[in-house]
């Protein structure tokens, strides 16, 4: 097993992406760094071995230490700690799993801009930028307010969803990249297509990210907008594969014959489309299920590296950042982690954390 040969190499780094064998790492403060020990805690959720809880152990406790220095960490800590800190407190009531969770969930809502009503992106000189990726960081927020009984986490994740309903999720379900706001005033300036092909493009993975991000937001506050939100973008991304199992990486690229695809859109949309499909009707549900079914399906057999025992990752086709033509068809860490995900939600896994 793939996993198991990660463990057995015991990475120090955390797994990243994977281009003719090996994952490469990067440092723990580094957005992708909950992936991993994510996977492991899936396993052990599913399994009940006991080798996959105690190789997850660690990494929130060496995650945290970095928190103590300079460090990387920004909007994506959700990713960094849900997946870690609070999957250890919900599998084994950890105390020091609940604490760092909810440290990682007052650093978030630090980075809240009240005048534009976002969560500030990244730690460059970019004050003024709200990316899409981040409303999957919401659950940490939505979580905190629960754990901690705290409402102001609520408030906070609740206005950053709806600056996204306003600014970022079009008519037709499609999404932008990039909201640049004027971060004094609030105002609204400019869209920038960043990892997207353009900034009125539709960057796939981030409309998975949308699809995803707004059922979480619906489970957590039964608002019928994020509802309808997640359902909006959702048949956008279903509309958009046509005849294909996985997406290319921008869905609007002036020639989708010729660019590359991304089977980590395609990972992260089949679970959020589970996830979709337990929160509406059966009628309804059944038709993002199936959707699902059929991504998960493709691949399955046609992308997933079960048959190359050499290579570490689990899915080949993944996309990292075509604009800046890094990590073009490789295997990408979260693309694996929310393969994993999705089979486990098929096979009944409920202790989910996003």
């Amino acid at each position: 097993m793939k996993v198991d040969r990660i463990m057995a190499r015991k990475p120090d780094l955390a797994p990243h992406a994977a281009k003719g064998g090996e994952y490469d790492g990067l440092t723990l403060d580094n957005w992708i760094s909950g992936f991993w020990p994510g996977m492991l805690w899936v396993y052990y959720d599913m399994t009940g071995e006991t080798k996959y809880r105690d190789a997850a152990w660690e990494w929130d406790i060496r995650m945290e230490r970095l928190t103590l220095e300079e460090s990387r960490f920004h909007h994506d800590v959700g990713f960094q700690y849900l997946p870690t800190s609070v999957m250890k407190y919900k599998l084994t009531g950890d105390a020091d799993g609940k604490r760092r969770g909810l440290a990682a969930a007052n650093f978030l809502a630090g980075r809240f801009n009240l005048a534009g009503q976002y969560i500030r992106a990244w730690n460059k000189d970019l004050p003024g930028w709200a990316i899409i990726d981040c409303l999957m960081n919401l659950s940490l927020l939505y979580w905190a307010a629960e754990e901690g009984e705290d409402p102001r986490f609520r408030h906070i994740a609740n206005a950053h969803a709806n600056m996204a309903l306003r600014h970022m999720i079009r008519a037709d379900g499609s999404t932008c990249h990039v909201a640049v706001f004027d971060p004094e005033s609030g105002e609204l300036l400019e869209y920038k297509g960043w990892q997207g092909y353009a900034p009125d493009s539709c960057w796939s993975r981030g409309n998975a990210w949308a699809l995803y991000g707004m059922a979480n937001a619906y489970r957590y506050t039964n608002n019928i907008n994020y509802l309808q939100a997640a359902k909006q973008v959702a048949h956008h991304f279903i509309a958009s594969l046509q005849e294909r199992g996985v997406p290319p990486w921008d869905f609007r690229v002036p020639d989708l014959e010729t660019e590359p695809c991304d089977t980590s859109a395609a990972a992260i949309a089949a679970s959020g489309l589970l996830e979709l499909a337990a929160l509406t009707t059966p009628e309804t549900g059944a038709v993002y299920r199936k959707a699902a079914e059929r991504i998960i399906a493709v691949l399955s057999t046609e992308y997933a590296a079960f048959q190359a025992p050499e290579h570490e990752g689990i899915l080949f086709g993944g996309t990292g950042h075509k604009p800046a033509d890094t990590n073009i068809n490789v295997s990408l860490i979260y693309g694996d982690y929310y393969y994993i995900e999705a089979l486990a939600k098929l096979r009944g896994w409920v202790h989910r954390v996003f």
